[in-house]
């Protein structure tokens, strides 16, 4: 806490100071004035008191007086009067001044004042044409000269004499440029002129008028107009930085900071003349950039903006009083801007370094003064310099005898053992003291007990405080506080006593200076004591008056003396009256040394010099040294000092004047130093250089040289006579600040006058011998002086004029003439001629212009000079002139009117008066001409009106001035606009065309009307219809003749519109034509009738009501209403569908059916046609009685009962709830019938209990719930005994969908039961109907037929037998399918939509209830479903996307549910993708970092684009940087690497796929240059360059190599997945609608499957009727997992027998097509196949095989009747195919040709285009099998290679199998060896061991069993193309019996017989090679051409290859054809 207030307190001390000096303003530091005017300054410095105030230059030298010229006024004012430009002094009149204020505290000064004067001198402003393209902005600069761009400024600008005032378009900027922004054309009509003022002498000039040329907008890239450079401003003001530019389109800016973008500040302003910042801040300071963007390039501006705080110092502290030896520090702390120099300076001269002053600090801006001296005393100035700025701050320092005093103390006192006390000490002194405490002469310990505390009052006093907390004895004594500072010391003591025991310390001795006092302590503790007494050598003390004890017992000594005073000194303590102590002490004397006064005696130059300094009394030792002028003096250099114990010698051996000085001999010794100083020799003054005569030049600086010396220095006086004569009195030469004594003695003066001629006296003494004195004589030379001229003059063009100028000065004078900066030369220029002549002292020139020229308006000037000096007149010479014509232009011109606009361009040098504007036609002389006069000169444009329309006109302009008329301006020819036509088009007719187009024809106006070229027609049409609004639509059209023609669309139907007809050219639209009106064609209404309700009324009654559709919605006259009705009936067919047709809104139905569902609809109707079906309404007749039963039968059962059976009511006209069975008896007498009653289901009934041989008559009637209903025909029976077989269901037509169980029922009556058998009519023959697993016949007699198929389809027929008789019933089976596949076609496509048309085919036999159209992107699974009416036959896709492919399939629905798909037609919609035009440059600007690129060169392709992605690298780097953008307009790449080469690529995409397009650009270099394209480096590496050369391929190869073997293995892996992935498709498409069978499956999965494992593809195809001629069709057969799965059984197969099997077509969905990914296939055309077939067998499949069997006698056919040989039943055996050469084919198709992707394989897949190609055969594709012809589990046994490629006719009968491969790859020929083919077929228990999963049913998905007589075989190893072993090479038919069987294989448990079947086979040439079969019973077994193989089957044969022999098979092998066909019957 204490030095705190301690610091505070010293702070108030040293500041408390009053202010003597101070500045007025110190902010002047430049003043410029007007060479006219003048100027006055006051000092800016001034002081209290008052204070002197001077002026300075810079340099330091007083100015002075010089009059008329230059004048200081005793306030301290500066005046400069007015002058002529021949009295300008660049000393006086351009030059820095300072002020000074000096006063008792001392001096200081102003900081430098830049004085200059400004005198008129000749300048013009001129203003350049500029060029600008219309909508750019453009930039007018006033251009001033350097010379005075300083003091001249823009105040104005005019266009076309009117001043511009800042608005609109229009700007001016702070620094005077002229903006015009969003030029137009008739910018380009002005002119432009800057107006400028001086701004010190007022005077304005115009400039000359400047023109902007406009262009209209042409691309090209940014071109700077106008930009800044590097500026410095001061903090707080505006800048404005100019950055505009030029270029179409228009440049965007944008404003950069050091890089980044402009921080957000409201100060911040962009404006159309660039960026303004308002209330700088110096964080505003940076570099900043403008950069100019187009889509054609940029440009930028770079500049540094500085802006500086002004520099701003304080020095501290202010004011200072202190004491001389103290310490003192002034900081200079600064603000504002850096980089500034500081300079120190005291009483206004620059302090300089010594050994008490010093300058520290980094910038110097700390002074440190250490032992301050009384003369470092003033007024302390800092001054901080940077550029054109300073800055300073002064401080006052006042130095004084600051010893220290103590004012203030504290007492003696006796204090208690433990009793606290404190001692004060005050003190004062400078600087402030610093007090310490002391205890009997020691130091007090700072302890807990003794603590001391110390401040500074605000008075400077230093106040200590002395506290002691608990004193003991011994803290009693004498305390004594000592203040020191840096002058000196003073102390205070007194005694403290401290009760108790007294006692001394011990005391130190004592050493004393002689001659000076001394104390002697007593150190006494304790109190009380008596008395404390001194003795020295035992006498008590004081013995004399040198000597002094005060009562505390301090001895004090005065003046000391050695002998006397030095000695033991004893202290006695009287403690009790008779006690004392005491305590010696000894006290030795020292004697400071004492010099004896030394003079140094007179002497001359070159003299020896001797002086001694002697020491006459002090202690040794004794040491001496001498010093000359405060310097230690060392001997040398003819300086010689010798030392003695007590003195000291000086010896000069040659005196000279440098050895003038004061020396000091000092002496020293362990007392004290003492001193004593005198001063050397004397010289008298002499001169070093005398003065002498000389000249003077009037108005320059003199000096006139006089140089003395002698010591002391001597004094020197100059004394002046006036006159040229003898001099009669010298007087002194006041000293001015125009003349001044130099520091040489040479007098000065500063500025010569005609005066100061005269004789001048130089005199010169010191006191030592006699003054010496020297004249000489000032002659004052005039200069050439201009004295009179004129200022400016005028002429007249073409007359003579004389300019005149008179000079004066010392002669000769020369006067020369200037125009301008050149010198006139009249011999080089008759047109000038130059005289001069004399007036007493003044010469007077005449320059003489013979005539003056428009070229003499200038300035001319007149130079005088002389040996002395120059001086010039300016003269300014205006030569008037009649004006210039006006630049005449045009404005505007219209139809019959024109605007002109003129500038004057010079006007003669006088005020323009007038102007006239004459016009005529272009044919006419300007005799007829027609004119307006005397146009005001105010105005500059007119307009001429009533002017013809397209006519040509000439004009022209004069002007007046006072002078005359000018010249006429340059003619112009013009040509009137186009006006609108006056006139409508004529003969405007309507022809409506349809229901929304109105055709309208008309011819053009009348030619005379048209007023230009008709360049089109506005149609205006609105709707006249009620509630239209009756505005008018309008469209254009081009003219294209005479007569016109335009369809109007878009109509809205059946309404009337009004059409009116305008032509239009150029100018404008013409009037209309008058409105005609015509109506548009009706359509059909848009909306069904609303509110439809149908009501049942009666059982064949219902109403139907309805409203009337919106009438907006009719589309034209209502004609009526149709209601459209039809029957649904329980089976789910559908009834005939009628319509009535009424114009009432309710119609009743009658006539309906009973009971019955309608579909109703209703819909209204126009001329044009029927409208809009409302939606389907359903109803339901009611109820009624049923109608009679449709049959009845009765047979007896026994001799007294009968059975009566019948049929349903063909219209039970509602629910039957019972039947009632009537039996009447007509012989028994009973007249009511008896009535039996039976539920609804059954219908039949044994009536019992009848009389043998009576007839009775039945009937049978149905009840319902309206009663019972008509009774059935009546029936006459009679019970018998014997009971013939009798059936009494009924026969008829029975019909089912399929796919569904059938119950044919046949129950029978008769005694014996009857035997019931079932027969099914084929052709000419009845066939019986087994029993199997489709087939089931029950006890009762009824077959049951499972899932029924379209085979299914005919009569069957029943007979029941006994041994009475039989009967028959016939009943016809109709199987209805799904409907066929519709034609599905394209008729026509947009951008958005496709429309589809298609022709249904066969129903099935059930009505058509709708269409699905399905349809999915081409590349997409996706597939969305559209629900279309059975009625409809187009459909119109919209809301598509844009140029993209669809896929489009149809399939019709009925009542058994949807039919086959059609074929998958594909379509694309218009567009395409994005392409880049060849046209555009892909980049429109590149500079060092950015590149903008044009993404306007993107084409769409007629889709919108909708994204870009760009990417690009450095060339040569690996990352690609991105960017995505959705615009189509620019796009900038910026942070780009300066100088470098980058690679770009950019894709653009939209709906319709992608566009790529890339490209290599580099950017320019830091300096704007272009870079080269890179190279490789040359020169250098060429070794490794050749290793690399050779090893690169090798490398390349290898990797090649490994990268070919990874790309194929990955191309196998990559093929079989996607195999997996379409079996899982087609597994998926398969299983999807699967119906489930009715008898569970057990095992594996049932349903059908599509294997796929690598590509090897069958087809199977079936003809009912039969092929004429086979292609190259592709089918497969499918076979599941689990077959695959079966173990090897090569002993058994199956042949030759026919399966019928439902087809997958519903469940398996589209089919695969391999016809396009199979590639060497050559397809053969087929012969359209004529049918007898129903259509609807297409949806029976057959698989036929023939199985060789040997248990089973054969039927043979004889070669004779087959052509063919044939097998021996006992053979058991079939005839091995011998092996084949080929191993270079496959069965099956290779895995090169089939290897395609997924994706076509799916597309394949669902385009089945195979059907299509057979549709006129009947062909179907029933399956696809795919398998691995690479898999090992393939390979069987065999080796033979045989040729699969033979085909052969077909026999017409169904069940036609064709089979399809292609031969693999020759890398191939041994993978693969089997092929897959389906189970082989068994019947009974045998019949379907071959069976496919998809049709076999539980009971025959038993595991294979040893006791089965036909084991399961892989479909790997079923050897089918066994069943041809036997088959006889030249043979044309072969038939393979049952009971054959194939050698080595053990004949079958069980036999089957089997149909024979017919292979027909082509016999081929040279077959004849092969043995020939024995006949049949008899025939052994032929005899193979080549030894058979153990395995039977080989592998690489195809299903029925068995068609040809060896020979046959190798010239097959030579057709190479790619596949080959294979038929089996």
């Amino acid at each position: 806490r204490w030095p705190l207030c301690f610091q505070l307190m010293h702070r108030s001390l040293t500041e408390d100071v009053g202010t003597s000096l101070y500045f007025v303003n110190d902010s002047i530091q430049q003043v410029t004035f007007s060479s006219t005017v003048g100027v006055v300054i006051p000092c800016p410095a001034a002081g209290s008191p008052s204070a002197v105030l001077r002026w300075y230059l810079a340099t330091g030298d007083d100015i002075y007086d010089v009059p008329h010229i230059r004048h200081v006024h005793a306030n301290g004012t500066l005046q400069l009067y007015p002058f002529s430009p021949s009295a300008f002094n660049s000393f006086i009149h351009d030059n820095d001044y300072f002020c000074t204020a000096e006063n008792s505290a001392g001096k200081i000064r102003s900081p430098n004042i830049r004085v200059k004067a400004v005198f008129r001198e000749p300048y013009t402003v001129r203003v350049e044409d500029q060029r600008s393209m219309r909508g750019n902005v453009a930039v007018f600069k006033c251009l001033i000269p350097s010379s005075v761009q300083e003091y001249v400024s823009v105040v104005s600008w005019e266009k076309d004499t009117v001043s511009i005032i800042p608005e609109n378009r229009f700007f001016i900027t702070s620094y005077g440029g002229l903006y015009i922004s969003d030029v137009q054309k008739e910018d380009a009509l002005s002119t432009y002129r800057c107006i400028t003022k001086h701004k010190y002498s007022g005077e304005t000039r115009q400039s000359n008028g400047a023109r902007l040329s406009v262009s209209d907008p042409a691309e090209s890239i940014p071109t700077m107009l106008d930009s800044f450079q590097s500026r410095e401003v001061k903090a707080g003001r505006l800048v404005e930085l100019p950055c505009i530019a030029s270029g179409y389109p228009n440049p965007a800016i944008r404003w950069l900071k050091d890089g980044r973008p402009l921080p957000a500040d409201g100060r911040w302003a962009k404006r159309i003349t660039g960026l303004s910042i308002s209330d700088l801040r110096v964080e505003d300071s940076g570099t900043y950039i403008c950069e100019v963007t187009n889509t054609f390039g940029s440009a930028e501006v770079t500049g540094t903006l500085t802006v500086i705080d002004p520099l701003r110092v304080t020095l501290t502290p202010k004011k200072l009083k202190t004491g001389i030896g103290s310490t003192v520090i002034l900081s200079c702390a600064l603000s504002g801007s850096p980089e500034y120099v500081i300079r120190w300076y005291r009483n206004t001269d620059l302090v300089v370094v010594d050994d008490y002053i010093s300058i520290r600090g980094i910038s110097n801006e700390t002074l440190l003064i250490t032992a301050a001296q009384k003369s470092h005393s003033g007024a302390y100035q800092c001054f901080a310099t940077r550029k054109s700025q300073t800055a300073q701050d002064f401080s006052i320092i006042m130095l004084e005898d600051g010893t220290p005093r103590i004012v203030s103390s504290f007492s003696e006192k006796v204090v208690n053992p433990g009793e606290q006390f404190s001692l004060m000490c005050a003190a004062k002194g400078a600087p402030p003291p610093t007090v310490t405490w002391a205890l009997d002469d020691e130091p007090i310990p700072r302890d807990n007990g003794h603590r001391t505390n110390q401040y500074t009052m605000s008075d400077g006093t230093t106040v200590s405080h002395m506290n002691v907390t608990s004193p003991q004895i011994k803290d009693g004594g004498v305390y004594r506080c000592t203040a020191r500072n840096s002058v000196g010391s003073a102390e205070y003591q007194a005694r403290i006593n401290v009760r108790g025991p007294p006692s001394i310390r011990a005391m130190k001795n004592i050493t004393a200076v002689a001659g000076r006092d001394t104390f002697i302590n007593c150190r006494v503790i304790g109190y009380p004591y008596y008395s404390i007494k001194w003795y020295k050598d035992s006498l008590l003390l004081p013995d004399n008056h040198r000597q002094v004890v005060f009562e505390n017992g301090t001895l004090k000594l005065m003046d000391v003396q050695k002998g006397m005073d030095e000695g033991e000194y004893l202290c006695s303590v009287l403690i009790q009256p008779q006690l004392s102590i005491s305590q010696s002490v000894h006290v030795t004397v020292k004697v400071p040394p004492l010099i004896q006064p030394f003079e140094f005696p007179p002497a001359s130059i070159g003299q020896l010099l001797y002086i001694p300094c002697v020491v006459s009394s002090g202690d040794m030792p004794i040491h001496i040294t001498w010093r000359k002028d405060g310097h230690v003096i060392l001997s040398g250099s003819g300086v010689t000092i010798e030392s003695k114990e007590f003195m000291s010698s000086l010896q000069i051996s040659s005196v000279s004047l440098k050895h003038n000085g004061n020396y000091t001999c000092i002496a020293s010794n362990a007392a004290a130093t003492v001193s004593r100083e005198r001063q050397g020799r004397q010289v008298p003054p002499r001169f070093v250089v005398q003065p002498n005569n000389q000249d003077g030049i009037y108005g320059k600086a003199g000096v006139l040289n006089c140089s003395v010396d002698g010591y002391p220095p001597p004094k020197v006086m100059w004394k002046h006579a006036k006159g040229s004569g003898n001099p009669q009195q010298y007087h002194p030469i006041p000293l001015t600040g125009r003349i001044q004594i130099l520091p040489n003695s040479s007098l000065l003066i500063r500025h010569v006058l005609e005066e100061d001629i005269g004789y001048y006296l130089c005199q010169a003494s010191n006191g030592v011998g006699t003054d010496i004195s020297k004249s000489m004589f000032l002659t004052v030379k005039i200069p050439a002086m201009i004295t009179s001229h004129p200022n400016t003059t005028i002429a007249i063009k073409g007359q003579s004029k004389e300019l005149n100028c008179t000079a004066r000065g010392e002669r000769p004078i020369i006067i020369r003439w200037e125009k301008g900066d050149t010198v006139i030369d009249p011999d080089r220029n008759m047109r000038y001629a130059i005289t001069t002549k004399d007036n007493g002292d003044e010469v007077i020139s005449t320059l003489k212009l013979k005539p003056a020229d428009r070229g003499d308006s200038v300035f001319f000037s007149c130079h005088a000079i002389n040996s002395y000096g120059e001086d010039r007149g300016l003269i300014q010479l205006t030569v008037q002139e009649p004006p210039d014509p006006p630049e005449l232009e045009i404005r505007e011109v219209k139809a019959r009117s024109m605007n002109l606009r003129w500038t004057q361009r010079f006007d003669g040098n006088s005020i323009i008066t007038g102007f006239d504007i004459e016009y005529k036609n272009k044919s006419d002389s300007w005799d007829f001409k027609q004119s307006t006069r005397n146009i005001s000169p105010t105005i500059n444009q007119a307009n001429i009106v009533d002017l013809h329309p397209a006519s040509v006109y000439s004009i022209r302009m004069y002007s007046f001035n006072k002078i005359g008329r000018s010249e006429p301006s340059k003619e112009l020819t013009i040509s009137t606009e186009e006006a609108a036509p006056d006139g409508p088009p004529m003969d405007v007719t309507l022809q409506p065309m349809t229901s929304q187009s109105i055709q309208v024809t008309w011819k053009a106006p009348k030619k005379e009307l048209q007023n230009g070229v008709i360049r089109g027609y506005q149609i205006g049409y609105r709707e006249n219809s009620p509630g239209s609004n009756g505005q008018y639509s309008i469209v254009e059209m081009k003219a294209t003749g005479d007569s016109e023609v335009y369809t109007l669309d878009n109509l809205k139907k059946f309404a009337q519109y009004g059409v009116v007809v305008q032509a239009f050219n150029r100018a404008g639209t013409g009037p209309s034509s008058s409105e005609i009106n015509a109506t548009t064609l009706e359509d059909v209404p848009s909306q069904p009738p609303e509110n439809v309700r149908a009501i049942s009324i009666t059982s064949d009654v219902a109403v139907i009501s309805w409203s009337e559709p919106p009438r907006s919605t009719l589309n034209g006259v209502l004609k009526g209403y149709r209601v459209i009705f039809w029957s649904l009936y329980m089976d789910g067919e559908w009834g005939e569908m009628q319509n009535i047709t009424t114009t009432r809104e309710r119609v009743e139905l009658r006539g309906m059916e009973k009971f019955t569902n309608y579909s109703v609809q209703v819909l209204a109707y126009t001329q044009a046609g029927d409208g809009v079906r409302s939606s389907v309404l359903y109803i339901q007749t009611k109820e009624d009685i049923p109608g009679p039963p449709a049959g009845i039968k009765a047979v007896p059962s026994s001799a007294s009962s009968v059975v009566v059976s019948w049929l349903p009511p063909a219209k039970p006209n509602g629910i039957i709830r019972k039947y009632t069975i009537f039996c009447s008896s007509p012989g028994s007498g009973q007249p009511a019938p008896s009535e039996y009653e039976t539920s609804p289901d059954q219908l039949f009934y044994r009536i019992a209990h009848l009389n043998r041989g009576q007839q009775y008559m039945l009937w049978v009637a149905a009840v319902t719930s309206a009663g019972r209903g008509n009774i059935s025909e009546k029936v006459t029976i009679e019970p018998a005994g014997k009971a013939p077989a009798k059936i009494i269901s009924f026969g008829g037509t029975v019909t089912t969908p399929w796919m569904k169980d059938v119950r044919l029922p046949c129950n029978s009556v008769g005694e014996p039961v009857p035997a019931i058998k079932w027969t099914k009519d084929s052709e000419d023959s009845a066939i019986p109907v087994t029993v199997d697993g489709h087939r089931l016949i029950q006890a009762n007699g009824t077959l049951v037929l499972r899932s029924v198929k379209a085979e299914d389809s005919g009569y069957y027929t029943c007979t029941a037998t006994n041994t009475w008789g039989f009967d028959t019933i016939i009943i016809n089976l109709l199987v209805q399918v799904p409907p066929d596949q519709p034609r599905l076609t394209v008729s026509k496509t947009s951008a958005s939509s496709i429309t589809l048309a298609w022709i249904p085919g066969d129903n099935g036999g059930s009505s058509i209830r709708g269409f699905v159209l399905q349809y999915s992107v081409d590349n997409s699974e996706e597939w969305k479903d559209v629900f279309i009416s059975s009625s409809e036959r187009s459909f119109k896709l919209e809301s598509l996307k844009c140029g993209t492919w669809y896929k489009v399939k149809l399939a019709a629905k009925n009542s058994v549910g949807a039919g086959r798909i059609s074929e998958i037609i594909e379509a694309k919609t218009h567009g395409r993708e994005p392409s880049f035009s060849k046209d555009q440059h892909l980049f429109t600007h590149i500079n060092s970092t950015h590149a903008r690129l044009n993404l306007q060169g993107w084409s769409s392709g007629g889709c919108p684009i909708t994204a870009i992605v760009l990417e690009y690298r450095p060339k040569g780097n690996w990352g690609w940087q991105s960017l995505r953008t959705n615009s189509s307009g620019e796009l900038f790449l910026t942070e780009l690497r300066e100088a470098t080469w980058y690679e770009l690529r950019m894709k653009a995409c939209n709906s319709a796929g992608c566009g790529n397009e890339s490209t290599q650009f580099a950017t320019l270099d830091y300096d704007g240059s272009t870079i080269p394209p890179i190279k490789s480096a040359q020169g250098e590496g060429d070794d490794v360059k050749k290793l690399f050369t050779i090893a690169c391929p090798v490398i390349l190869a290898t990797l090649g190599v490994a990268l070919l073997f990874i790309i194929r293995k990955k191309r196998k892996e990559k093929r079989l997945k996607r195999l997996r992935d379409a079996k899982s498709l087609a597994e998926m498409l398969i299983s999807k609608n699967n119906r489930s069978f009715d008898t569970p499956v057990k095992g594996p999965p049932q349903g059908p499957r599509l294997h796929i494992d690598i590509p090897r593809v069958q087809l199977l195809i079936e003809d009912k009727e039969g092929i004429k001629q086979l292609g190259d069709d592709k089918a497969t057969i499918p076979v599941t997992d689990t077959e695959f799965s079966q173990a090897v059984n090569p002993q058994s197969f199956c042949t030759g027998v026919s399966l019928h099997h439902p087809a997958l077509i519903q469940n398996t969905g589209p089919l695969i097509d391999m016809s396009d990914i199979r590639p060497g296939t050559n397809p053969v055309s087929r012969k359209s196949i004529k049918s007898a077939h129903s259509t609807r067998n297409r949806y029976s499949s057959q698989w036929t095989l023939t199985k060789c069997q040997a248990s089973t006698p054969a039927r043979t056919r004889s070669p004779k009747q087959s052509g063919a040989g044939s097998i021996s039943p006992g053979a058991g055996r079939c005839l091995m195919r011998p092996p084949s050469a080929d191993k270079g084919r496959n069965s099956m198709v290779s895995t090169e040709s089939a290897s395609s992707t997924y994706e076509e394989l799916a597309r394949a897949y669902e385009h089945a285009k195979l059907e299509e190609q057979l549709q006129h055969a009947k062909f179907e594709i029933t399956e696809c099998f795919i398998s691995d012809s690479s898999s090992d589990q393939m390979t069987t046994g065999t080796t033979d290679n045989a040729d699969s490629m033979t085909s052969m006719s077909t026999p017409s009968e169904p069940g036609i199998c064709r089979f399809t491969a292609s031969p693999p790859k020759p890398q191939d020929s041994e993978r693969g060896k089997s092929v897959a083919v389906p189970i082989p077929h068994r019947a009974s228990k045998s019949d379907y061991c071959n069976l496919p999963l998809y049709v076999k049913s539980e009971a025959f998905f038993r595991k294979p069993d040893a006791h089965e007589p036909c084991p399961v075989v892989p479909p790997r190893e079923a050897s089918i193309r066994n069943l041809a072993r036997g088959y006889h090479p030249p043979a044309r038919h072969l038939t393979l019996e049952p009971g054959t069987k194939p050698p080595g294989l053990p004949p079958p448990t069980s036999a089957t017989t089997l149909p024979q079947r017919t292979l027909p086979m082509p016999t081929p040439a040279g077959t004849a090679a092969a043995p020939t079969a024995a006949p049949a019973a008899t025939a052994e077994p032929p005899t193979p051409r080549a030894p058979t193989h153990s395995k039977v089957g080989g592998s690489r044969d195809s299903l029925l290859e068995m068609s040809t022999s060896g020979v046959g098979r190798s010239q097959k092998q030579g057709a190479g054809a790619y596949s080959k066909s294979y038929t089996l019957v």
